[in-house]
Order: C-alpha cells, then sequence, then structure tokens
C-alpha cells in the first residue's frame, strides 16, 4: 500500500470515529431524578447503566432513603438547584405529582412523572409535559431487570414524544405510547393483575397461620400460576373449585372462613362461576 492510500485511510478512520464520538455525545440523554422512594430507587440504577444517558443529579426534598443511593451522584434538597437536563422525571407519589411540579424551576427540559393513574395534565401549566410509566411493582430490596419492564410513555409534541421514546428504548425492551385515559385504564387492569393478587396472598398466609400451616407450602403453586399464565389466557389456566362449580367444597370452604375472607370467598367464587357460565 502507497503511503498516499495508507494516510487517506487513516484519515478515514480517524473522520469516522470522530464522527461517531459526536453522534455518542448528541444523543447523550442528560436526566434529573426527582424521589427517593421504590422506583426512584429502581430508575435511578437503571439509568446510571443505560446506554446513551447521563444521570446528572437526584433531587431529595426530606433526604429519607438517600443511604440506599450511590452516594456518587450529585443530589440536592434545595429544588431551585436543579441541573439543566434534557428530561426531568418525577417519581415520586401520586398525590404529590401536581404539588412537586409547581415548585419546579423554570426548566427547558421536558418534565415527566412515572405514574400509571394521574393524567400528563396534572403537571404544572408552563412545563413540557410527559408520562413515563414503567409498569412493574417495585420494592427497593427487590432486584428488577429493567430491560423486561414494559414502559409506557405519552408526549405532548412529536418532538418530545421521540426524545422520550429514545429514553424509553434506552431503559427497557418493550415501549408502549399510551394516552392518559388508556394509561388510567391499564393502571386498573394493574390492580387487578398485581395489588389484589397479592392481597389474595397475603389472606392465605393469614390462614396459613391461623391453621399453624407453613406457608411455604404454597409458594411452588403461586410461582406456577405466575409462569403459567405467561404463555396461557387466564381464563385458560383457572382452575379451582369454582371453575368446577363444585358447590359442595364451596360451601365447606366457607364454613371454615370467618368474617372479611368469607365475603370475600363468596364474591369470587360467584364471580369465577359467572365467568364460565357456570352460574346465572
Amino acid at each position: 500500500m502507497s503511503l498516499f492510500w495508507y494516510l487517506s485511510f487513516k484519515g478515514l478512520i480517524k473522520y469516522f470515529l470522530f464522527q461517531g464520538l459526536t453522534l455518542y455525545i448528541r444523543y447523550m440523554i442528560k436526566v434529573v431524578l426527582l424521589g427517593s422512594g421504590n422506583v426512584a430507587y429502581h430508575l435511578a440504577l437503571a439509568l446510571k447503566s443505560a446506554e446513551h444517558v447521563e444521570l446528572i443529579q437526584r433531587y431529595s426534598r426530606n433526604g429519607n432513603n438517600d443511604a440506599i443511593f450511590d452516594t456518587s451522584l450529585a443530589c440536592t434538597n434545595n429544588i431551585q438547584e436543579l441541573k439543566k437536563a434534557d428530561i426531568y422525571i418525577i417519581a415520586v407519589k401520586d398525590d404529590a405529582i401536581a404539588s412537586l411540579s409547581e415548585k419546579l424551576p423554570l426548566l427547558d427540559g421536558l418534565v415527566v412523572h412515572t405514574s400509571g393513574s394521574i393524567g400528563m395534565k396534572a403537571l404544572h401549566v408552563g412545563l413540557k409535559k410527559g408520562v413515563l410509566y414503567p409498569v412493574q411493582t417495585f420494592s427497593i430490596h427487590q432486584k428488577i431487570d429493567f430491560k423486561k419492564v414494559p414502559m409506557v410513555i405519552e408526549a405532548e409534541t412529536n418532538d418530545d414524544l421521540q426524545l422520550l421514546q429514545m429514553l424509553a428504548n434506552a431503559l427497557s425492551e418493550k415501549v408502549f405510547e399510551l394516552n392518559s385515559a388508556e394509561r388510567e385504564k391499564l393502571h386498573v387492569a394493574a390492580v387487578f393483575a398485581n395489588n389484589f393478587s397479592n392481597y389474595m396472598f397475603a389472606c392465605a398466609d393469614t390462614l396459613c397461620d391461623e391453621f399453624k400451616l407453613p406457608f411455604d407450602i404454597l409458594r411452588p403453586m403461586i410461582l406456577e400460576t405466575g409462569l403459567k399464565i405467561q404463555t396461557m389466557d387466564p381464563l385458560e389456566a383457572q382452575t379451582g373449585p369454582a371453575r368446577r362449580n363444585d358447590q359442595a367444597i364451596i360451601e365447606k370452604h366457607i364454613e371454615m372462613l370467618s368474617g372479611g375472607k368469607k365475603e370475600i370467598y363468596k364474591l369470587l367464587s360467584d364471580a369465577i362461576s359467572k365467568a364460565y357460565h357456570l352460574k346465572e
């Protein structure tokens, strides 16, 4: 290879490396996270490890849970000291979203909240608004693979939606665009799928205590139910006495129960039987 071609080849490599670095820097999304609860904790971990995302600051009003967050991340309790960012994520309790957004200083970046049940318009007038809703249940000490967490997004303008889409894609393999009304309906379904089902687990746990039985016996069955509905329709996966309309067993179970659990058992058994047209 001649010296001319060698130098030209090196020049091309340097050019493309420079362009790649420029492109990378251009699409680094700077994020400020506001919150210190379960969702904020897991989001902070995901944002720190996401490609093309830079978590530059966290806002914590009262310092709750600060010790469990990465201490290398800049943190402030003064909302007037928020750094300039592309996206500001409000990850606080639903009833605090609107009031916190009202306290924000004048910001150029997109402001999003993480709630499934609060509309985008709850954010203060004058802000560039959006929603980044991770459809998952979060506990601080339970590890989460954020790549598997569905992300539901919404924004007012196409430019903001594209930016939010880039961030969501950096965090998760599953991103869905829904408006506020659709997201609120999804949240109702999520309450049935997660919160109510978990309360049933809690009822089973207290019954095991009452009957002096180990709850651990039920854990494999609970896990199998969760695994089964990954590939089966829930109605198809349903089993049990109400599914069979076995009234003798149902009445026997009801006699064993007391208080609220008796009423819950009756209500759910009737609902299951009716779902399969076994009881009119």
